[in-house]
């Protein structure tokens, strides 16, 4: 696929900047660049399931988006657009719709990984010609930051606050990606915001394209939730992959396909200093949970690595 920058950011916001998302919002740029990937003259139908997106860009009759809107409860964001698809499918057929339409599904990780999965598993295992996003930005944001499956561990919320009793959440992060792809669904992806976005726009691209269902996970951080000031999101999103915490892969008709290999894997440090979350992670006596740390992540950034050789 040819990938030309200064044409892709020539085209046309579908997201309009009249919205009220914080500065430094991973959201917003996952969003503006995902609708990159569309084609000029398709026209759009933009799900999205209750979340700091949805409040800070839809007041009822308003919305920031240049296509059409659908906002959707937090469980059924995947189920609505089912039904969208198929009713699209069917007016087609007849000959009352001639314009040509895609279909993109919005949420974040705690109206994927957790609320909405079983509408989303639901729809992917029916096959609809959807693309379903997940901006991760890792904890239910939008309510008080309280923790997800998404988030990763140790990190300090308010629902697993740090203190003498307590280093943070104690679980390790669901792997979503590898859920989703279990699916057999012919399109899934994982990214976030580097290298002049080609990795995402490339991979946009490729998901609304996709026949059939198609899906992208976009480590998207919350600079309210992770503790960082704006100006540091772009690196933030390059230690995240250089360290492998969050590798970039995608899988095409179940074959494993690594983007980006690092040529020096960082240690996870290089990450976790990033973000006020983890701060207690560096005091000396955590130095034991920086290893433990460190161990997951290689663990499956190798399993990865068998994957996509295989």
């Amino acid at each position: 696929m040819a990938y030309n920058f200064k044409q892709v950011m020539s085209k046309k916001e579908r997201l309009a900047p009249g919205h009220r998302m914080c500065a430094g919002c991973g959201g917003t740029i996952a969003v503006r660049n995902v609708l990159r990937g569309l084609h000029e003259g398709d026209h759009a139908v933009i799900g999205n399931a209750t979340s700091c997106l949805e409040v800070s860009t839809f007041i009822y009759p308003y919305t920031a988006y240049e296509d059409s809107y659908i906002h959707n409860a937090f469980e059924n964001a995947a189920a609505t657009m089912s039904g969208v698809e198929t009713a699209y499918r069917a007016l087609k057929k007849k000959g009352k719709i001639k314009e040509n339409y895609k279909f993109i599904t919005f949420g974040g990780d705690g109206g994927t990984y957790d609320i909405g999965i079983q509408s989303l598993s639901g729809a992917m295992e029916r096959g609809h010609d959807f693309t379903y996003v997940c901006y991760d930005n890792g904890a239910y944001m939008n309510t008080g930051i309280q923790r997800s499956s998404a988030t990763p561990m140790y990190a300090d919320t308010t629902t697993t606050p740090v203190g003498s009793m307590s280093n943070g959440k104690p679980q390790y992060r669901k792997d979503l990606t590898q859920i989703l792809a279990a699916h057999n669904i012919p399109y899934a992806a994982q990214t976030t915001f580097i290298q002049n976005f080609k990795d995402l726009h490339i991979k946009s691209e490729r998901a609304i394209y996709t026949e059939g269902p198609a899906f992208l996970n976009i480590m998207a951080p919350c600079p309210r939730g992770w503790r960082y000031d704006a100006a540091d999101i772009m690196q933030i999103c390059k230690m995240a992959v250089e360290t492998c915490y969050w590798p970039l892969f995608e899988i095409i008709d179940g074959k494993w396909i690594l983007s980006y290999t690092p040529k020096k894997k960082l240690p996870i440090e290089e990450f976790l200093k990033t973000q006020g979350r983890f701060k207690h992670l560096f005091k000396k006596e955590n130095e034991h949970l920086i290893e433990l740390y460190q161990q997951e992540v290689d663990s499956r950034w190798e399993s990865l690595l068998e994957r996509c050789a295989d």
